[in-house]
């Protein structure tokens, strides 16, 4: 966030006043998407993980804590998570301690090192105290006050900087005004960093269980000269007293990061396989059920089982017909394999229909506590508590 978040200062912003402006056409020429966005560095990937603010510059500020820190923390989480399990990825922060970094300097940092991702971690503020949830943003122009809104919050920590002016060619991140430059560039990564930015929001909203609040777009400074897919995590909103608490947390922080590294992990791997990369992705049964199962503890979740054993099997994609996502669920005489993790039933059996091709035989179970219950009773369990 900026100064004026964290004195909790608000913008009114007449947007029709903004389009009013841009009525005569402006055509753009874009640049082609490649279908394959094949990583710079001959098959290693290099992701940038940047923990916004620090140093000087606190962000948003809660009741007993600072953006800073948590972006920080979350971000340290998401890289090991990368390193210790996707061995072709090398990761870079643009900090790694609480230190001042300019917001010219983050991007800069990522060109430099011919990142491949980008991924700027924040946390949000609100003056509406009951507002929670977790939002992700690619670069573009939105139709949205309130996307803007923070958009220009964010953008306003350059004022801390001596002789922005010069620095940003006389943008003025307050002035609305000043956000029509954004709109004479397109972001040729523009897909691709929607792609990824669904995949956060997926794995925030189903293994750190927290509000989806989507995917969405605005005209952030720190995402708008990358050449490479960049996203902007907003984690939650220190305003809302137990979403700050569990920003805190080391539990919290910890299902972040790991909904963020998992994101990661099914981009790089669906763009590989894509490319012929081969990325030999460390996939370990034991840590995935765990997590999987762990997070969803006391709480029925229906999957999708497409195998069942008396032994154990190695839980990789070429022994689940290139299904990365699998979780194994043991019991005394015998090992399920289930794919998928949902709250919704009818989500569940989207889910086998989207795999019925490659496995005709799946089926939708119900699971509680790494335990299978039958389907109706989990149905009723589920329909009593509505």
């Amino acid at each position: 966030m900026s100064m004026n978040i964290k004195n909790g200062k608000h913008h009114t912003i007449n947007m029709y006043a903004i389009y009013i402006l841009l009525i005569p056409a402006i055509f753009i020429i874009a640049s082609p998407v490649l279908a394959v966005p094949l990583p710079k560095n001959e098959g290693k990937w290099i992701v940038v993980i940047d923990p916004g603010h620090g140093g000087r510059d606190p962000g948003a500020l809660g009741k007993f804590s600072k953006e800073k820190d948590i972006n920080l923390a979350i971000a340290l989480k998401t890289g090991k998570y990368i390193e210790d399990n996707i061995p072709n990825v090398k990761v870079l922060y643009t900090r790694k301690k609480d230190s001042t970094l300019n917001l010219y300097d983050r991007p800069a940092f990522a060109i430099k090192n011919k990142a491949d991702l980008f991924i700027s971690i924040h946390a949000n503020w609100a003056k509406n105290s009951s507002i929670t949830g977790a939002e992700t943003y690619v670069m573009g122009v939105s139709s949205s006050e309130d996307n803007l809104e923070v958009a220009m919050k964010e953008n306003e920590v350059i004022l801390l900087e001596e002789d922005y002016t010069t620095k940003y060619e006389g943008f003025d991140p307050k002035s609305p005004e000043s956000y029509i430059i954004f709109t004479l560039t397109q972001n040729v990564y523009n897909k691709q960093s929607i792609d990824l930015a669904a995949r956060i929001q997926y794995q925030i909203t189903e293994r750190a269980k927290r509000k989806d609040r989507g995917v969405k777009q605005e005209r952030f400074l720190v995402l708008y000269r990358n050449t490479m897919p960049s996203v902007l995590i907003e984690t939650g909103f220190m305003t809302n007293t137990e979403e700050e608490k569990y920003l805190n947390s080391v539990q919290g922080q910890d299902h972040l990061a790991s909904a963020i590294y998992r994101a990661c992990r099914d981009y790089i791997n669906d763009i590989d396989r894509m490319s012929g990369i081969s990325t030999n992705t460390e996939a370990l049964s034991e840590e995935k059920s765990i997590d999987i199962l762990a997070m969803t503890k006391g709480e029925i979740i229906f999957m999708v089982q497409v195998a069942s054993a008396t032994t154990r099997t190695e839980i990789k994609p070429e022994n689940f017909q290139g299904l990365r996502d699998i979780t194994e669920i043991p019991s005394s005489n015998r090992f399920r394999y289930a794919t998928g993790a949902f709250r919704n039933y009818d989500d569940a059996v989207n889910h086998r229909k989207d795999i019925e091709t490659i496995y005709p035989d799946a089926f939708v179970i119900a699971v509680k506590d790494s335990n299978v219950l039958p389907l109706q009773q989990a149905l009723d369990e589920k329909k009593r508590k509505k």
